[in-house]
């Protein structure tokens, strides 16, 4: 049996203490305001270079880093007092003319007040640059701080703007989210009840005579009920969820049409797994099944495919584009704007959505759905 040296033990116990150190040291970096996260890189970044150019300005490193020191002080304290003055009610973090104007005035007045106390400490302790003399000595720090701080305040009102929009732009996500959600819910709630009574009927019909069936065709409307009412919360959901509720329609409607609707149903092992949107497939099946032609006999195809690209998806039904491309919708939210606005919503920038009708009398609706569906909550 092996067993570890002191020198060993010691490594570890000193990789598990600098590891534990790294992670609080992380984990409180993580817990700050994001304004002083960017303070401290900002300032320090300012302090490494305002080290090495007084470094080479006055030829003292010790000089170098007491000036630093003081200075990044100071434009510290200013920044958080003109913070303040920016975020008040006059100016409620928005760059306008009045604003720059104040900017123009604090940074001149904070500079001037960094360059008066270089000036005055400089003097006392000896602190000369060769070929300057005294004016030299004030004029330079003030117009190069007062520039620093016209920087950081135009920083300021820059990364605020940017805050701002990006809150608003999810404000307008959570809020058209929302929107879609409650469409969604009353899509599942309002139940077509012509297909709900007609397959309600078909099973009463079948009792009698073919209770099998009709045992079979009561499961396959739970399931669809199931599929429709329970997955209400849940925007996303794999591919095979999906199409296990479609199915579960489309065989309803096999049990009441019988011969005169054939369904042809392909989904690609690698897709199945995948997730989609909730509900995405339902109102386009749905609109083939109420407007495609039935003679002699409804053909409705389905097809998901996945490929490099993304997630492709076609559902065919024999018929004429103008009886699909405008459904008669007797529910709001049934039909292709309520599509477009799912897509857009849970695949922005990265969906498309074709309807084409082929010389054969055939409708095609495909769709390529690239990468995951954002939740849209």
């Amino acid at each position: 049996m092996a067993f570890a040296s002191r020198g060993d033990t010691g490594a570890i116990v000193s990789a598990a203490a600098f590891s534990r150190t790294a992670g609080a040291v992380g984990a409180g970096w993580n817990r700050l305001p994001g304004f002083w996260r960017a303070q401290i890189v900002g300032w320090g970044l300012f302090a490494v270079i305002d080290l090495v150019n007084l470094t080479l300005l006055y030829r003292d490193l010790a000089v170098a880093l007491s000036r630093t020191a003081m200075v990044v002080a100071c434009l510290v304290l200013l920044s958080m007092a003109m913070r303040r003055v920016y975020a008040s009610r006059h100016f409620d973090n928005t760059l306008t003319a009045r604003a720059v104007a104040w900017i123009a005035l604090l940074s001149v007045g904070g500079g001037g007040a960094v360059a008066a106390l270089v000036s005055t400490v400089g003097a006392r302790a000896g602190w000369s640059i060769p070929g300057r003399d005294a004016l030299d000595d004030f004029i330079f720090p003030l117009t190069h701080y007062a520039i620093v701080l016209a920087g950081w305040s135009l920083c300021y009102f820059w990364i605020h703007a940017e805050i701002a929009e990006q809150a608003e732009h999810r404000r307008a996500i959570r809020a058209e989210a929302e929107a879609l959600r409650a469409e969604l819910e009353e899509l599942r709630l309002q139940l077509d009840p012509h297909f709900l009574f007609n397959a309600l009927n078909g099973v009463a019909e079948e009792i009698p005579e073919h209770p099998a069936a009709a045992l079979a065709m009561l499961r396959d409307l739970n399931t669809y009920l199931r599929h429709s009412l329970d997955g209400i919360h849940q925007t996303v959901m794999s591919v095979e969820a999906e199409v296990a509720g479609t199915s579960a329609y489309l065989r309803v409607q096999q049990a009441r049409f019988g011969q005169r609707l054939r369904v042809t149903l392909h989904v690609d092992p690698a897709a199945a797994p995948r997730r989609i949107a909730s509900f995405l497939l339902q109102p386009l099946v749905e609109n083939a099944v109420k407007h495609g032609r039935r003679e002699p006999a409804l053909e409705v195809g389905i097809d998901i495919r996945a490929t490099p690209e993304g997630l492709h998806i076609e559902i065919r039904n024999s018929g004429a584009l103008d009886g699909t491309a405008r459904p008669r919708q007797r529910r709001p939210g049934i039909g292709l704007e309520n599509v477009r606005r799912r897509l857009a919503l849970h695949y922005p920038g990265r969906h498309k959505f074709e309807l084409s009708e082929s010389d054969g009398g055939t409708v095609v609706a495909a769709l390529l759905l690239e990468g995951e569906p954002c939740s849209g909550s």
